[in-house]
């Protein structure tokens, strides 16, 4: 069998509150049972992505409950992003298997994002037994099955079936027994949809994420081959447990120098929040470290990301702030900024933000915003906990500041701010911004 055009399709809905996870409702709420799914799509999707990686595999995602823009922005851009087609969950299956085949794929494997214990080799596992098998399931253990897998289509296998019932899976057998075919069952695994299942999720989870020095440094670049290097040399000194640059379309030789340092270079379209929301989901860190490309760490940043987050009540935190050229007011601003940011647990993205990647995730990332994407993401963080300001800095480049002006900045600044308070569109503030 060629490998080729193998293809893996993740089925996941947009997580809106009250529409996702509804079993889950009574006990966690519905922003809770939301935040959960949340986490499970992406958990599921950096389980596909790492079969992907290791096998000839084309990973797909079929959605539903919005559109791709928003699907994209919160997944980030660089998969295959297609909507489900109408009916039932038989139905949207059978057409999901039916594009496939047409596009030549010659084994394709659909799974659900309700299985945190779903790995890469099971997966593999599905695409080994499709080389000599028809159809392979992965059997839940509430009756249904976490994934099927086909070499050309079985219709017969979507229709009367009682979907969301514990007969699914026997039910399909039993279509199967009729037309002849005998499938690869794979190991039975346990999904996650009652109350009841919540408590094996917190366990599993609580014994991965334990270690905060697992970080993932996350960088959106545009254009900044003449600043990346700076900033991912002081990355390196510490040995985090991986970079991800997220380039937003750059015509310069951003992504070579990020490459020649190490990083991991990924692509998106521009725009701060939409590429730092698609290294998120790349990222397989604890920990989630959100660098602007013009700005210097602190030696020892690791330390100071670990003790930071450590601390009882600490939901996020950021560096302290400087600026690197010199230019009048430059000390008068960075004491205001340092004061604002600790006093008010409000530092901007230059200072860069940290957090557990569990909360950030639970929060959805960052919003749909072309401005303000780092103020609205602490605004949330903030009725969470708190966001803590460290003595450490942060360097970060003052071009903006010497181009415009030291007044003229803060003035632009102070109007964004009270703009996105005051509710005027997002767009036009980013285009003052730029102005």
């Amino acid at each position: 069998m060629a490998d080729q055009r193998r293809r893996l399709i993740l089925f996941a809905r947009f997580p809106v509150a009250g529409k996702v996870k509804t079993r889950l409702i009574p006990a966690l709420g519905a922003d809770g049972a939301a935040a959960l799914h949340r986490r499970l799509v992406l958990r599921t999707l950096r389980t596909a992505y790492s079969l992907c990686q290791s096998q000839s595999v084309e990973l797909e995602i079929r959605f539903a409950g919005d559109d791709a823009n928003r699907m994209q922005h919160w997944l980030g851009d660089g998969w295959l992003c297609r909507p489900q087609c109408e009916g039932d969950l038989g139905q949207r299956m059978a057409g999901a298997f039916v594009d496939s085949f047409r596009e030549a794929s010659p084994a394709t494997v659909i799974i659900g994002s309700d299985c945190p214990a779903l790995t890469p080799q099971v997966l593999a596992s599905a695409f080994e037994s499709l080389k000599t098998n028809p159809v392979v399931f992965g059997p839940a253990t509430d009756g249904g099955y976490y994934l099927i897998g086909l070499t050309q289509p079985v219709p017969e296998l979507f229709q009367g079936v009682a979907w969301g019932t514990e007969t699914v899976l026997a039910q399909s057998l039993e279509t199967l027994t009729r037309l002849g075919s005998k499938p690869v069952l794979l190991q039975p695994i346990g999904d996650l949809d009652r109350p009841e299942d919540v408590t094996a999720w917190k366990r599993l989870v609580e014994s991965e994420e334990y270690d905060l020095n697992r970080i993932s440094v996350i960088i959106p670049a545009l254009n900044e081959a003449a600043h990346i290097a700076p900033a991912l040399q002081t990355v390196r000194q510490c040995s985090p447990y991986e970079i991800i640059v997220v380039d937003g379309g750059s015509a310069d030789q951003t992504c070579a120098v990020a490459q020649s340092l190490g990083a991991t270079v990924i692509h998106s379209k521009r725009g701060r929040a939409r590429q730092m929301n698609a290294g998120a989901a790349r990222a397989t860190g604890n920990v989630l470290l959100f660098l602007h490309a013009d700005t210097v760490l602190p030696e020892n940043w690791m330390r100071v990301v670990t003790d930071t987050l450590g601390k009882p009540g600490v939901v996020a935190g950021s560096f302290g702030f400087r600026v690197a050229e010199n230019f009048p007011g430059r000390w008068l601003m960075e004491w205001t900024t340092n004061l604002r940011s600790r006093w008010f647990q409000n530092p901007y993205g230059d200072q860069t933000q940290f957090l557990r990647r569990a909360l950030f995730e639970e929060l959805g990332g960052f919003a749909d915003l072309p401005i303000m994407e780092d103020y609205e993401l602490n605004q949330r963080l903030r009725r969470r906990g708190r966001v803590a300001t460290s003595a450490a800095a942060a360097i970060t480049s003052g071009r903006r500041w010497k181009k415009l002006g030291l007044i003229r900045t803060t003035l632009i600044n102070t109007m964004i701010i009270a703009g996105f308070h005051l509710g005027v569109c997002p767009h036009k503030l980013g285009r003052l911004y730029r102005k």
